[in-house]
């Protein structure tokens, strides 16, 4: 009877220990979806049978892949379509991939639970996708620092949860699209400096409370001042070597606004007494046309020279003193 006993309890340990084993493995089509995305891109790994364990692999408690995050390795070829198969996808990040190229494959709006993309540092080509914009659980997308061309697609106004939005370091074209002035919920940072953009900002922009905004190193022109407002949020501005025009003088910051950055343009007018109640930590006006005497008090003469020089006849602490 004991040895009877004895076996019962063998095999109950084993099942057991099976099952418990069997719960640490991924689930066998992530894990064969995976399998082929690292093939595609010529990434050889030594591999546990558990995917979950993997390098840059990240699993939920039922086991499926909801992040995938491959940065700083040598890779080659193009996004694998087969990325769209990891069904549970919540993140996914290409990341410092010099040898990725081609374009962002249509299969990713297969990802219905993803919420961060960030395809950056790679030398991904074609058009930012607008059918990013069917991914509906969004909230931060970074496809900086690539060899992206065209125009900003306008749907990417559509994700009601976006957080921030990152298009910097390419070679975008065209306007800034109208739709941006009507995000449906959170008003998104908004990344879009180093590229070719030209025209106007839309006017409708004004009407949102931005966080961080960078328009820097493009070709827009025109009035900006709708950007500013006393009662709006905003903590980061930079708007340098653009071509904008407009009054300084008439420019309401607001009382949040840590950083801003104006210098290279075309901008007129004094700076105003209000700009010594922001908590500034970094400001630059500098080549622009500003006149007048430089605000007493505030942050503003905490700042060096390089921070006002080259305009037509701004004088003051810490530049000369006014004459």
């Amino acid at each position: 009877m004991c040895g009877k006993t004895t076996t019962l309890l063998l095999v109950l340990f084993t099942l057991l220990l099976t099952t418990s084993l069997s719960k640490d493995l991924c689930h066998k089509d992530d894990k064969n979806t995976l399998l082929k995305i690292l093939k595609a891109m010529n990434i050889s790994w030594v591999l546990e049978d558990d995917c979950c364990t993997w390098y840059s692999v990240d699993c939920d408690n039922a086991n499926r892949v909801i992040s995938l995050a491959i940065s700083n390795i040598d890779v080659s070829g193009q996004i694998p379509p087969e990325v769209g198969d990891l069904s549970y996808l919540q993140t996914l990040v290409f990341r410092k991939l010099t040898n990725l190229t081609g374009q962002i494959p249509r299969t990713i709006t297969k990802l219905k639970y993803l919420r961060s993309l960030r395809l950056s540092w790679t030398n991904l080509t074609g058009p930012v996708p607008g059918f990013l914009s069917e991914l509906k659980n969004l909230q931060f997308v970074d496809l900086s620092f690539n060899d992206l061309t065209g125009s900003i697609p306008s749907s990417l106004s559509l994700l009601p949860n976006l957080l921030s939005l990152d298009l910097s370091r390419n070679k975008l074209t065209g306007s800034i699209p109208e739709s941006f002035g009507s995000f449906p919920a959170k008003v998104p940072d908004l990344y879009l400096s180093h590229n070719q953009l030209s025209g106007y900002i839309p006017k409708t922009l004004g009407n949102l409370d931005f966080n961080r905004i960078d328009f820097s190193r493009n070709k827009l022109g025109g009035d900006a001042s709708m950007l500013f407002g006393a009662n709006k949020t905003t903590w980061y501005v930079d708007l340098s070597r653009n071509m904008f025009q407009f009054d300084l003088s008439r420019v309401v910051i607001p009382k949040t606004l840590g950083i801003l950055d104006l210098n290279h343009n075309g901008i007129t007018g004094n700076i105003p007494v209000q700009w010594t109640e922001a908590p500034l930590q970094f400001l630059n006006v500098s080549y622009n046309r500003l006149c007048g005497h430089i605000p007493t008090g505030g942050k503003l003469q905490e700042f060096d020279s390089y921070s006002y020089f080259h305009n037509k006849c701004l004088c003051g602490a810490p530049l000369d003193s006014c004459k």
